[in-house]
């Protein structure tokens, strides 16, 4: 793990056009390969902050500066929703980004396959989304994300909608890729459990308007199992970022 800044927020305020203000001088620095995890209250900025990051919004003041350069800089964004194409199968949802950048099906193959390993859903890459559990709907989304060989992966409350046993395999299948590829995540949960689990640091978002009020490093080492979940570790970082 690089200790370079890959993303860095410098005095990040957005107001929207009803006067709303979502963020106020903000500032935080991700280095590279770093898994970050933003908790807090609805409304506080979150998604705010990922979509700023991203891209798909303008910052009101303050400047985002990147430490990796544009010309190797891939960023993929998970949404909630897996948003699928429900007239396409598995493998056209997942190359999707590819035929955008006009790569063909058939020179996308071998990525295709790799990705559909990755996200075990080989047996399902010609199946339609109606055919699938809401876990495999987000395993398509993750492996669209991951086909564009991203160094920068944007997540959006990506479990939310999903009951805590599927939940629970994501989290674990998210971690044994992140080892692997060494992206650098940003990672937006409501769930502190999941957030502890995961993350290198945890940042706490104040409200109205939204802000960093905590920034408290997870020092346990990884791969993270079933074990670090019931140790007295985890359950003192869980109690001191709800506080």
């Amino acid at each position: 793990m690089s200790n370079l800044p890959a993303i860095t927020l410098s005095q990040i305020s957005k107001v929207y056009a009803n006067g709303t203000v979502a963020l106020q001088d903000l500032n935080l620095e991700i280095p590279e390969s770093q898994f970050v995890s933003l908790v807090g209250a609805s409304g506080c900025g979150k998604s705010t902050v990922l979509r700023l990051i991203a891209g798909l919004g303008k910052v009101s003041s303050g400047n985002i500066y990147w430490g990796i350069p544009q010309a190797v800089r891939k960023l993929a964004f998970v949404f909630q929703d897996a948003a699928l194409m429900p007239w396409a199968t598995v493998r056209e949802n997942i190359h999707l980004p590819l035929k955008l950048a006009g790569i063909s099906k058939q020179d996308a193959q071998p990525l295709l396959k790799q990705v559909l390993v990755l996200v075990r859903l080989t047996d399902f890459a010609d199946s339609y989304p109606r055919q699938l559990s809401g876990g495999m709907k987000m395993r398509v989304s993750i492996a669209r994300a991951l086909v564009t060989q991203p160094n920068i992966l944007l997540m959006d409350e990506p479990f939310g909608a999903l009951d805590e046993i599927t939940r629970s395999k994501l989290n674990s299948d998210l971690l044994d890729l992140w080892q692997t590829y060494h992206w650098t995540v940003v990672f937006v949960t409501h769930n502190i459990y999941e957030a502890v689990y995961l993350s290198n640091r945890v940042l706490v978002m104040g409200i109205n308007p939204g802000r960093i009020v905590a920034d408290i490093e997870i020092d346990a080492p990884y791969p993270r199992d079933e074990e670090f979940r019931t140790s007295p570790l985890y359950n003192e970082y869980c109690r001191k970022i709800s506080h």
